[in-house]
């Protein structure tokens, strides 16, 4: 967060439950002192793009990496996600728009608490990336909107989960990038085309990325 922020205060703007019944409780440790205690920033690092482009597994590298590192990181996943917090949400518009909402609060909350957050998500649509990259923003908290692509047949052909099986045979309504679309980010801040660059170039892509972005010091 910024020198202007409290560690712990709302976005500006940004509407809360509870009827106006609610107080904000802020802490009493700053932002800086945070890092300094962590040996880094935090921030979130959210991945979308088609389901099998990719996304889980260079997460699972990079936390991977992080940790190796002697850094801290958590990840949040679409599948383990909807195990639990948002267990109660199907695939409607207004359903992946709320499972978005409340990921991008939590992954919020783990990146001013210190951690690297690695929110790995189809998230098809741009009103709802947007939202979330707005919160960060208005937090003061570091954010980095990553596109993990691949073409339509090449996310189709490795079909690790068999959903585009399902989705064709038309067992699965509304599934992203056979019947309901998938709207490319516009500008992310790095694009991984994944059919045709390593793994481990991608980690490395990944880890100058949050060098770049003061969410870690470089090594």
């Amino acid at each position: 967060m910024s020198d202007k922020h409290e560690p712990d205060a709302p976005a500006a703007g940004v509407e809360t439950g509870g009827g106006g019944n609610l107080t904000f409780h802020a802490g009493e440790v700053t932002a800086q002192e945070r890092a300094a205690s962590l040996g880094q920033r935090g921030g979130t690092v959210w991945f979308t793009g088609l389901s099998g482009s990719g996304k889980s597994t260079v997460a699972v590298a990079l936390e991977k990496a992080l940790v190796a590192r002697g850094r801290h990181a958590a990840r949040l996943d679409g599948d383990n996600v909807r195990m639990g917090l948002c267990s109660n949400l199907g695939f409607s518009a207004e359903d992946r728009a709320e499972n978005i909402r409340r990921i991008g609060e939590v992954a919020k909350l783990q990146a001013e608490a210190g951690l690297v957050c690695l929110a790995s998500f189809v998230s098809p649509y741009a009103r709802d990336r947007d939202r979330v990259a707005a919160l960060h923003r208005g937090a003061g908290v570091p954010y980095a909107e990553v596109h993990v692509a691949v073409p339509l047949s090449v996310a189709e052909a490795r079909d690790p989960k068999g959903l585009y099986k399902k989705a064709r045979a038309g067992e699965i309504q509304g599934f992203t990038g056979i019947d309901d679309p998938y709207e490319e980010p516009r500008n992310p801040d790095l694009r991984l085309d994944t059919d045709t660059t390593p793994l481990p170039e991608a980690v490395e892509r990944l880890i100058a990325l949050l060098t770049d972005r003061g969410m870690i010091p470089a090594a």
